[in-house]
């Protein structure tokens, strides 16, 4: 426990609390004191909890701490028992309460404000299932936990982008590589502009190179544009065929079934749901609300001791008791006709009893067809979302399969043809390696021989004045070849642009009309967001002044239950010195002398006799004790002196003892010394 403390001390003095306390300033905080405490350091961990205690009530901080340390996921030490005597240590502010919770929030308060910040988003509303029947309703749920799903991806990628970040040192290299590489492209696009601007008409031809590159991106974008339409064209192909499939399978349904068989089920099915509204769901609500009603009076009722709980299983006994003695009396006075009755009484009550089961299980079968229907649209959606394809049916799952078959066939043709070609090369380079040293050894035969002959370089010198020969032809050649190939490359872009305008007009005219369709699904979109837009504003008001109504409520239901409360005890007081009074008066006015002797009028008038005589035989003794001080004080000095003078005599006769010893010492050495 002190270490404990101790922790929680140099946490708070350090950022960003700053509470400058000691252990024997924070011993003694008041409880109060702790509870803005532990306000203050929840509130460093979520905002929203940084109030002041004092101006709020007791129930108010407790409800607001536990909730906010269930969402942080704090599990208090113990039982059920313990749980409750944690709420009220935490309500009236008890140390051994406040001190655990403020350790553990110290030692982990990023994770716990992480954990905070998630929960304003990923807290789940839950909404009932009879709400959910409604298809707006439905809608918002579904698009709630799509964007909770959302949030959740974004805040893991966000993470793990914080994790591997790019360091500085790493960002700074990349920077001067790229500026590096930026110079040498500036260089390189020098050399380039030097050479073409010897070349006639360049800035023709590199306006038209500008613009056959702006038609190759315009082709491309117009090809991804195309092939995004093509899949959209099968997702919507697929779409219509299950559809199709739906309607073949509901008109076959509708072919084989008869108007006698289709309105036995709407029979069935309105008699099911008339016994949902008029038998099961009332007597649930009655049963609810007996429930309740029982449980508000449990709550209402003043905490019980151990004695009244056995006061109330006596009472139970004996009511089980009472109704055992009357079913007994009645099987006695047992009658036939009531036999009869109670037979038939019974089959209605185990056929009602069968009916409810029934009636649940249907229920029950129902809401999970509809939360499976739910999971399945959510997994499509999610499909669709991460860029999955449809579910495949048995046709196509059997086409992608041979697809797959061929494809494998192809790959293993390809592999082997890889397989021969590396082979190939193998051989190819290990010839030109036996070819260059075949070359090299011919190369220093050949030096050998101009050296002996004494025109050592003859042969560099031919082989370099025929390869700058040959360079040079070539050069002359190119030169001759730039201008026939730069007029010829005008022409084939001419026409290639010409070409690609024909090819892309239909696909432009298809994007008009894309365009305009797009035009009028986004004005579409608009108005629905505008409606939705003014539909959420209308539902936020209401919800707003429902809670704020409800808060009002619960805070005056709160307020007079502690006004109950306290009238209650206050009222026990009373009866309970009423009561004792009401004993005492008894007692005094019995005529009985053991009843009178057992008032307490009767027993404190006895101990102030007992006292009185106490101090009466004290103040004798204390009378007697002045009388003899004087001659006890002479005979106290007599006896010290008497003291003091048997000391001395001791003390003389010892030394006299030592005395006689140290003589007769004396004596023997000077004998000895005559004997010598």
């Amino acid at each position: 426990m002190g270490d404990q403390i101790q922790f929680i001390v140099e946490k708070l003095n350090q950022e960003p609390f700053r509470k400058s306390y000691n252990l024997i300033s924070f011993d003694s905080l008041e409880p109060l004191q702790l509870l803005q405490l532990l306000s203050d350091v929840l509130g460093e961990i979520d905002p929203k909890h940084a109030v002041d205690v004092r101006e709020e009530l007791p129930e108010q901080t407790a409800k607001r701490m536990l909730n906010l340390l269930g969402i942080l996921k704090y599990k208090p030490p113990g039982t059920v028992s313990d749980l409750s005597a944690f709420r009220q240590g935490l309500v009236t502010g008890s140390k051994a309460v406040i001190h655990p919770v403020l350790h553990w929030l110290l030692q982990r308060t990023n994770e716990l404000r992480t954990r905070a910040y998630l929960a304003r988003f990923l807290v789940k509303l839950e909404v009932p299932a009879e709400f959910l029947q409604d298809d707006t309703v439905a809608d918002f749920n579904k698009q709630y936990e799509e964007l909770m799903e959302a949030f959740k991806n974004l805040h893991k990628e966000h993470e793990q982008l914080k994790i591997s970040g790019l360091s500085t040192a790493e960002i700074r290299r990349d920077i001067s590589a790229m500026e590096e590489e930026k110079d040498q492209l500036a260089k390189r696009v020098e050399r380039l502009k030097k050479r073409v601007e010897t070349v006639q008409n360049h800035q023709r031809m590199l306006e038209i190179a500008r613009q056959l590159r702006s038609e190759k991106e315009r082709e491309e974008s117009l090809a991804q544009q195309k092939q995004e339409q093509k899949s959209q064209l099968f997702h919507a192909e697929q779409r219509l065929q299950r559809a199709q499939v739906q309607l073949k399978e509901m008109q076959h349904v509708v072919a084989d079934s008869k108007p006698e068989s289709l309105m036995k089920k709407l029979e069935e099915e309105i008699n099911f749901n008339s016994y949902l509204v008029t038998e099961k769901i009332p007597s649930e609500m009655e049963s609810k609300k007996t429930s309740v009603y029982y449980l508000e009076k449990v709550v209402a009722e003043p905490a019980m001791t151990q004695a009244d709980l056995t006061a109330l299983e006596s009472e139970v006994d004996e009511v089980n008791a009472q109704m055992n003695q009357l079913i007994e009396k009645r099987m006695i006075t047992y009658e036939p006709t009531d036999s009869k009755f109670s037979m038939y009484r019974q089959q209605a009550s185990i056929i009602s009893r069968k009916k409810e089961a029934k009636a649940e299980e249907l229920q029950a079968a129902k809401e999970e067809l509809s939360s499976l229907e739910r999971q399945r649209e959510q997994k499509s959606s999610q499909a669709h979302q991460l860029g999955g394809s449809e579910i495949l049916t048995e046709d196509e799952f059997k086409q992608y399969v041979n697809k797959l078959r061929s494809k494998n066939t192809t790959y293993k043709k390809k592999r082997l043809e890889i397989a021969e070609i590396t082979a190939e090369y193998g051989i190819l380079q290990r010839t030109e390696e036996l070819l260059r040293q075949r070359h090299e050894a011919i190369q220093q035969h050949l030096q050998a021989i101009e050296e002996k002959k004494g025109i050592s370089g003859y042969s560099y010198t031919q082989e370099e004045l025929e390869r700058v020969s040959a360079v040079k032809s070539e050069m002359d050649e190119m030169k001759g070849q730039t201008l026939d190939n730069m007029s010829e490359m005008v022409k084939k872009l001419n026409a290639m642009v010409t070409e690609k305008k024909a090819s892309l007009a239909p696909v432009i005219k298809e994007l008009r009309q894309l365009r305009q369709n797009c035009q009028e699904l986004t004005q579409e979109r608009d108005e629905k967001k505008i409606q939705y837009d003014s539909c959420v504003a209308g539902l936020e008001t209401n919800r707003s002044a429902l809670e704020q109504e409800v808060q009002g409520l619960l805070e005056e239901c709160a307020q007079e239950e502690s006004n109950y409360r306290y009238i209650n005890c206050v009222k026990r007081n009373l009866e309970i010195q009423l009561q004792r009074a009401k004993e005492e008066m008894k007692a005094y006015v019995s005529p009985d002398p053991q009843e009178r002797r057992r008032a307490v009028r009767e027993q404190y008038t006895r101990i102030i006799l007992d006292q009185e005589n106490l101090g009466k035989k004290l103040r004798e003794k204390q009378k007697v004790v002045r009388e003899s001080h004087g001659s006890n004080m002479k005979q106290m000095k007599m006896w010290q002196d008497f003291e003091q003078l048997m000391e001395c005599k001791r003390d003389c006769f010892l030394k006299q003892q030592n005395q006689a010893a140290i003589g007769q010492i004396i004596q023997e050495g000077g004998k000895d010394r005559l004997v010598l």
